[in-house]
């Protein structure tokens, strides 16, 4: 089989059929009808999105085109960030500032009624809650927290400590991992570059849809030769003898460990697969990455 080119040489089909777009939702539809647009506009069979966001919800929403939703589960236990609008029911005590960052530690939450998943108490992360601005009766909150955190449950809660109630105003999504809103593309930016592209004008069209792979720069890396890709392709493991070399994360500080999620290139930055990486990188023999996703 043909592995693809490395991913600054890769044509528009390509591209398209394994790209990433980091786009900002707009407020009305969902996450899933947003993509199922970008789908057909693109001529994909699939795409998937990193993260559902309710329907009013704006901001970062990671769309994997083609084979890219093949690895969509990268983006389960990303961290997400947030601005929120808290308002709330009373004028905010002296305190509040010591009350709101109470709140950045391991907090309990029940899913609510309306979500899809299983309603049972759970552990969520806030790694960082910031107020941006303050009023009377409304605080501006940056909130960076675990997937899944609920952040209308997190101001519900905020507003019973700050003895007043409250609840949550407008919200945005800033960041999904590695993703921020720094680079993000809307629907309209996304349609006319396609429109743009049809007419010879491709430059649009590669900026805001990237190699699949700028999503998995915060995994481990493991470099195989190109006859071990190949035998990937056919769904074998990684065994030893093709291993070239393994490091950390393009971004960030995730380094390579045993049951580790890792991602395996080639010698020119082009994915292969998702793995678990199960054996010791310096051995000369057995299977060092097993695999969770084919990527070719």
């Amino acid at each position: 089989m043909t592995l693809r080119a490395p991913p600054d040489e890769r044509d528009l089909d390509s591209l398209r059929s394994f790209g990433v777009v980091n786009l900002d939702k707009p407020p009305g539809p969902s996450a899933h009808q947003v993509a199922a647009w970008i789908r057909d506009a693109t001529g994909q069979d699939r795409v998937a999105h990193g993260g559902t966001l309710d329907p009013k919800v704006t901001g970062c929403l990671p769309v994997l085109l083609g084979d890219a939703a093949r690895m969509a589960q990268v983006f389960d236990d990303a961290v997400k960030e947030y601005v929120t609008v808290l308002e709330l029911h009373d004028q905010a005590p002296a305190d509040i500032a010591d009350i709101v960052a109470e709140f950045e530690t391991d907090i309990y939450q029940k899913p609510p009624r309306k979500s899809a998943v299983k309603r049972q108490l759970r552990t969520r992360r806030i790694h960082a809650l910031d107020i941006l601005e303050r009023g009377d009766r409304r605080l501006l909150l940056r909130v960076r927290c675990a997937s899944g955190t609920y952040i209308r449950k997190l101001c519900h809660d905020i507003g019973l400590a700050a003895g007043t109630g409250a609840h949550m105003g407008d919200l945005r999504r800033t960041a999904t991992g590695s993703f921020d809103d720094a680079s993000l593309s809307t629907m309209h930016d996304l349609f006319d570059a396609l429109a743009f592209a049809e007419d010879g004008d491709e430059s649009n069209l590669r900026e805001i849809i990237q190699p699949a792979e700028r999503a998995l720069v915060h995994l481990p890396r493991v470099t195989i030769a190109p006859s071990a890709a190949r035998e990937v392709a056919e769904g074998a493991p990684v065994y030893a003898p093709g291993v070239i070399e393994v490091g950390p994360a393009t971004v960030g500080d995730a380094t390579p460990e045993t049951d580790s999620q890792v991602v395996c290139v080639t010698p020119d930055d082009a994915a292969v697969c998702l793995g678990t990486l199960v054996g010791d990188p310096d051995a000369e023999q057995g299977v060092i990455v097993e695999l969770d996703r084919v990527l070719v």
